[in-house]
């Protein structure tokens, strides 16, 4: 089988064995991702940054912090990190972005293979200021999307509406974001053993660096929402035990034969709920708390108050303790 150029060539045996053993190990840990963004502005900089960021007590394996610098800083913070935190550290390393293709004459582009290479675990896809300012279609999310997961990384895939949109009220809100999943998302599910490796960052965007974050009980119903738009996606039931038709079938890790012959998955019971959806949006730690004290809310993206140690500090605290 072929994706958008993309080989999906996945035993049914593999599939549910790899799908069910990640589940077991997935304990749905809070994530915090700091998205430096263009900043700094010199190496130096940026080491420093990373030193006095990962020198906080990061202690508990059920919290995972992700910082993304510039494509530049990448290679050195990868052998700073290994010299001032060591390999085993829960500090992990992500990109702010990636390309499709894996080589070619794309001038400018970094590949998922490269990134890997480095000894980078996550990629940010579909940030809404790419979208913006370089105009990056659903079209180039998706194959972003699909190359990433093939690479075996972790996507955190950016979605929200603009504020003409969310001042039609949360209803429109809600369609607008399932749209952009389900075109984001398109032939994922020929990737199905790599929906644990697939987070969703909610980030409306009137409230990115704004200053004006949203209501935290409305990110909350977002984020189950999102939550339920995934599980319907690739077929993963929030609720098995509520389904009689199929109670048997829902085991851990089981292959369920629906009527239309398609192949689902479950995760046991609050499935859906194993997806993870983060919150971005003019994040500090003022707020923090509210929004991560929300079971439906899985951690942060951060943009602003990432790059700025003391206030990040206090934000990793308040992650670790709820977690």
């Amino acid at each position: 089988m072929r994706t958008n150029g993309i080989h999906a060539n996945l035993s049914s045996d593999f599939v549910l064995r790899k799908f069910a053993g990640e589940n077991e190990s997935n304990n749905m840990k809070k994530l915090l991702v700091a998205n430096w963004k263009l900043n700094p502005q010199t190496l130096n900089e940026a080491k420093k940054l990373f030193k006095e960021v990962s020198n906080f007590k990061i202690h508990d394996p059920r919290f995972e912090l992700v910082i993304c610098p510039p494509f530049s800083y990448l290679s050195s913070i990868v052998s700073h990190k290994s010299s001032v935190i060591g390999h085993r550290s829960l500090v992990k390393l992500g990109a702010q972005d990636v390309f499709w293709e894996d080589k070619g004459a794309y001038t400018g582009e970094v590949s998922a293979a490269m990134l890997k290479n480095l000894g980078v675990e996550y990629v940010i896809i579909g940030h809404s200021e790419r979208r913006r300012w370089l105009n990056e279609t659903d079209e180039m999310i998706n194959k972003k999307v699909l190359t990433t997961l093939k690479a075996g990384l972790k996507v955190i895939l950016c979605a929200g509406e603009p504020l003409n949109i969310r001042r039609k009220g949360l209803v429109a809100a809600k369609r607008f974001v399932k749209n952009q999943l389900q075109n984001d998302l398109k032939n994922v599910s020929s990737f199905k053993f790599q929906v644990p490796r697939l987070i969703v960052a909610y980030e409306p965007i009137w409230a990115i660096g704004t200053g004006r974050p949203d209501k935290p009980e409305q990110t909350a119903e977002m984020a189950k929402f999102i939550k339920d738009v995934l599980g319907a996606m690739f077929h993963v039931s929030r609720f098995p035990e509520a389904e009689p038709r199929r109670k048997a079938s829902f085991q851990r890790g089981k292959q369920v034969r629906y009527p239309e012959g398609e192949t689902a998955f479950s995760y046991g019971a609050g499935g859906a709920g194993k997806f993870q959806v983060l919150y971005g949006g003019s994040v500090n730690s003022g707020n923090a708390e509210m929004f991560l004290e929300k079971k439906e809310i899985d951690g942060a993206l951060i943009g602003g108050a990432s790059v700025k140690p003391k206030e990040f500090g206090k934000i990793i605290k308040i992650a670790q303790r709820l977690s």
